[in-house]
């Protein structure tokens, strides 16, 4: 969702006096919340991989009454394409993915050359189908208010003025994306040892990797997975002086709030899904089996993650 604000950012250049809602599922709520350029969040209420067509037709029939006038439908699947027309909305543009020639009014098709990276092609959307260039990108800017970084920091403890490294362990997309725990550790213990706090980010999936972690920093991190709401996330991650992050949803948030941020890929590619920050360094092995884009390492090495080193990582980190 976080790249999808560089869509939303195009539009509101172009069409200053448009509604722009977006129809997601309800936990990215608290990232369009801090998106300005977007009036409403609409929730979604199906999960990924749920088709229930039932259900569908009925949220496209509730939208009518909102008179929407166009639909640009990010994921390439048929069943994401069924609410803006059970809506009746008069142009529904996206790309042909599952043969969706019925449900698009304006189904392009993916010049997957001119247009390599996601956040190229969901922009290139608010732009004429005929458009010859690569369109430009305004990287993600998520917004961040002072009271809602002050009241995370009371309410979880943290209210040390020293400098905070961000770790971000968790990859929900499975263990080829995930940099060794004790490659983690040994970052944090170096910053704990120069005056650093060390938070540790995630959700409550990600609470045994970050428990481990701070065991092996000796249990001096703050180990926020499963603690915080996205939001407070948000807010806590604004004041870091420094992120480590596997490809994850987390790595894109920091991006998104000007972090010095170093980015760490395995099995993805950052060709495809980079952080979009002039701030971000990105370390990646290059293998000859790299990008397999696999959820976990079909050759039982990892190398492409267990070859990037913490020595590695820290020279890229402020000091």
């Amino acid at each position: 969702m976080v790249m999808a604000q560089s869509l939303f950012m195009r539009l509101r250049e172009t069409q200053p006096q448009a509604v722009i809602d977006v129809l997601a599922p309800g936990w990215t709520e608290p990232l369009l919340a801090r998106m300005p350029q977007v009036n409403q969040a609409l929730t979604m209420p199906l999960g990924h991989g749920q088709l229930q067509l039932g259900l569908r037709r009925r949220l496209g029939r509730e939208l009518r009454a909102r008179a929407y006038t166009d639909a640009l439908v990010l994921p390439n699947s048929l069943k994401s394409a069924l609410v803006p027309y059970w809506a009746g909305i008069r142009r529904r543009v996206g790309y042909r993915g599952e043969a969706r020639y019925g449900l698009l009014t304006e189904p392009r098709a993916l010049d997957k050359q001119r247009l390599q990276r996601t956040v190229e092609r969901f922009v290139a959307l608010a732009e004429p189908a005929d458009a010859p260039q690569p369109p430009r990108i305004d990287a993600p800017r998520l917004v961040v208010e002072a009271d809602g970084v002050a009241a995370a920091r009371a309410r979880l403890a943290l209210e040390s003025e020293a400098p905070v490294l961000a770790l971000c362990p968790g990859a929900e997309y499975g263990p080829a994306k995930r940099w060794p725990v004790g490659y983690f550790a040994e970052l944090a213990r170096a910053h704990l040892a120069r005056g650093w706090q060390v938070w540790i980010f995630g959700s409550h999936k990600d609470r045994e990797v970050s428990a481990q972690i701070d065991r092996l920093s000796g249990g001096r991190c703050a180990d926020l997975a499963g603690e915080t709401s996205l939001a407070e996330a948000i807010d806590l991650m604004s004041v870091a002086s420094a992120v480590v992050s596997n490809d994850s949803g987390l790595m894109h948030v920091a991006a998104a709030l000007q972090r010095p941020l170093v980015a760490l890929y395995g099995s993805s590619d950052p060709g495809f899904t980079p952080p979009l920050n002039d701030e971000a360094r990105i370390l990646r092995r290059g293998l000859s089996c790299s990008p397999c884009f696999k959820r976990e390492c079909p050759l039982g090495h990892l190398r492409c993650l267990r070859e990037i080193t913490p020595e590695q990582v820290l020279a890229q980190l402020p000091r």
